[in-house]
């Protein structure tokens, strides 16, 4: 599979572009683990115009975690082709436009997945920001509004005709947000469509090692795209690398090992920021990673990982729910 120059190889896992988690501390962990392409935080286009400099610092990349994508979003023409140019200074291998995203705050406002009510405005969008960069441009949206409005696969070709090089498509619609099953087929049907010839990523409920292999085995896409289930886990993309390339179970992976990996994350984010915001970076991770699972009353310890602001603080509650676990076995 290739995008633009960028050759993935075959049935390439990507990391998905997400606020206030793939930041770069995370994403450089996600490579080491073999995501093959990892996305930005998406980043606001009119909040990049502005120079807002917290917008402006979720530019940042390194060439470890190359090949790596920066998306943005916004409702008027001008800013995104405006922000596209900035990105571009920054130098990502991708430029992705987020049409998908669901939150109220985004897509109330017309922006996201608020574009599946306005596909002239996306449409135009798309095509100006493909003129004014050199970064090949790909596109992230959903299956449509809601039920009554499952435009993808008309949508897929005329996205494709505005020069986009891929398309990611998350299996719901708007209204469904997170809710409910992601639906494959649609994303499916896009992929069979002979006129397609751009990289179809799939998107959507891909939670495990067998997740993914069903996803290019039953769908046939180019590659899949990971979200939530990489929250407090980024060695998950060595899980589902091993099922598709046929390999055993790493047993190297013991839970320690997962208690170290994610203690490696909040150095690196402390590192790189400072104390405070590194233990905000990394703390969700903490608190949503499923190693945790199965240790008894939980939910104050979880409470507590949420609540420290010191890495003595958080580092002790780790190291207590490794010795929990060494108790459990």
């Amino acid at each position: 599979m290739k995008i633009g120059n960028i050759e993935f190889g075959e049935r390439p896992l990507f990391l998905a572009p997400m606020e206030d988690v793939t930041d770069i501390g995370f994403r450089q962990l996600c490579k080491r683990f073999g995501a093959s392409m990892v996305y930005t935080e998406f980043v606001s286009a009119e909040a990049l115009v502005r120079s807002i400099k917290s917008t402006v610092s979720k530019l940042d990349i390194s060439d470890s975690e190359r090949p790596v994508g920066i998306q943005i979003y916004g409702r008027d023409t001008d800013a995104m082709v405006e922000a596209a140019r900035i990105v571009e200074q920054a130098r990502p291998d991708v430029i992705d436009l987020n049409f998908g995203c669901p939150v109220k705050k985004v897509a109330g406002k017309g922006a996201g997945a608020g574009m599946l009510q306005n596909i002239p405005l996306m449409l135009d969008i798309t095509r100006q920001v493909v003129r004014a960069v050199r970064t090949p441009v790909t596109v992230k949206t959903r299956l449509g509004w809601d039920s009554g409005s499952l435009i993808i696969t008309t949508l897929a070709e005329q996205l494709q005709d505005c020069g986009i090089q891929a398309l990611t498509i998350h299996g719901r619609t708007r209204a469904q947000m997170y809710t409910g099953n992601a639906d494959w087929t649609l994303i499916g049907e896009v992929k069979r469509n002979p006129r397609i010839h751009i990289p179809i990523i799939g998107n959507g409920d891909i939670t495990s090692p067998e997740d993914a292999e069903r996803a290019f085995n039953d769908y046939g896409v180019d590659a899949v795209m990971v979200g939530r289930a990489t929250f407090g886990r980024p060695w998950i993309f060595k899980e589902m690398r091993d099922r598709l390339d046929g390999r055993p179970q790493d047993l190297s992976l013991t839970l320690d090992r997962k208690i170290d990996i994610l203690e490696e994350q909040l150095r690196i984010n402390v590192e790189r920021i400072d104390e405070y915001r590194g233990i905000l970076h990394t703390r969700r991770h903490l608190a949503a990673t499923p190693i945790f699972k199965g240790i008894p009353d939980f939910r104050q310890t979880r409470i507590a990982m949420l609540r420290a602001t010191t890495t003595d603080e958080l580092t002790a509650i780790l190291e207590d729910c490794r010795h929990r676990l060494a108790g459990l076995k």
